[in-house]
């Protein structure tokens, strides 16, 4: 019998490590890329997406308002900002410091509706179904960001000079739950074409939206949605990622081509989860912090 103690101690350790430490372990994972044009001035992108945030999780609030005082050239949202249906309130005010820099964001199906109890288990076999909770107040959560200044890329481009660089966005709305307009792109496209460098923004990095941007000249495609697994195993990493992209590309940078054409995925692990569901287990909580710079001449 000591070896049934010996794993019942392992997943009560597990799980109070999961459930009470390591979703409080925010942290600011930092890369660089060369992918701007020769001798241009360094971009800082901050990359915050799936905060999920309830009311009473003050320690998460805390951490997103700290993260104004990184004074980012660009921010980039990649949606999941609520977590409960009465979160807009806070996550506007914890976002007020980052909403006095230039940004742009997309919208995931937890800024459309409230979450619901799911089975975690599910998650292995397939991607989640289409949202099922009540109506949230989306127009009064977009209308803080783009009153703020940020664009909208929902299914949209838009365009950001930042030191005296020429950005291009091409965004799609949720791809999990279909609302994304995959016809849209070409249009996008055009719209930013002759910036100096275009970029791809999605809550959810399915491949027929990375396909898209990629064929339509991004360079690199910004995502979430993943949580980085949310739950890892040592050695193997994400179980899934809720989506088709493969479980090994479940957070941090990639290499694809489309079409000929090379593009990074930067995907960031997000910051938070269901409230049904508040376990993160070798995968910390995480905002991405990406130093942009020129490539060698």
């Amino acid at each position: 019998m000591n070896w049934f103690f010996a794993i019942l101690a392992a997943g009560i350790a597990c799980a109070i490590w999961g459930i009470a430490i390591e979703r409080y372990l925010f942290v600011i994972r930092r890369e660089t890329i060369k992918i701007l044009p020769p001798n241009s001035t360094p971009i800082s992108v901050l990359h915050i997406g799936d905060i999920h945030l309830a009311p009473w999780q003050k320690r998460k609030a805390a951490f997103v308002a700290s993260l104004g005082a990184l004074k980012p050239d660009l921010v980039i949202n990649t949606g999941d900002n609520l977590g409960h249906a009465n979160a807009i309130g806070p996550v506007l005010t914890a976002l007020a410091p980052l909403m006095e820099r230039p940004g742009v964001f997309v919208n995931g199906s937890n800024d459309y509706y409230a979450p619901v109890l799911r089975n975690p288990l599910g998650y292995l076999a397939k991607p989640s179904e289409r949202s099922e909770g009540p109506a949230l107040d989306t127009a009064r959560l977009v209308g803080g960001f783009t009153s703020a200044g940020w664009l909208n890329l929902n299914n949209r481009e838009g365009q950001i000079t930042i030191n005296g660089l020429k950005l291009g966005f091409l965004g799609v709305d949720d791809a999990h739950d279909e609302l994304d307009n995959l016809t849209s792109i070409p249009g996008q496209a055009k719209a930013v074409a002759g910036c100096d460098l275009v970029i791809g923004v999605s809550h959810a990095p399915y491949l027929r939206v990375l396909e898209a941007m990629g064929a339509a000249g991004a360079s690199m495609i910004f995502a979430g949605h993943t949580h980085g697994g949310q739950v890892c195993l040592p050695g193997i990493g994400a179980l899934t990622t809720n989506c088709d992209l493969p479980a090994k590309y479940a957070k941090g940078i990639s290499a694809w081509n489309f079409a000929g054409k090379n593009v990074i995925l930067n995907v960031v692990a997000g910051l938070g989860h269901s409230i049904y569901a508040p376990v993160r287990f070798f995968c910390r909580p995480e905002v991405r912090l990406i130093t942009l710079v020129a490539k060698d001449s």
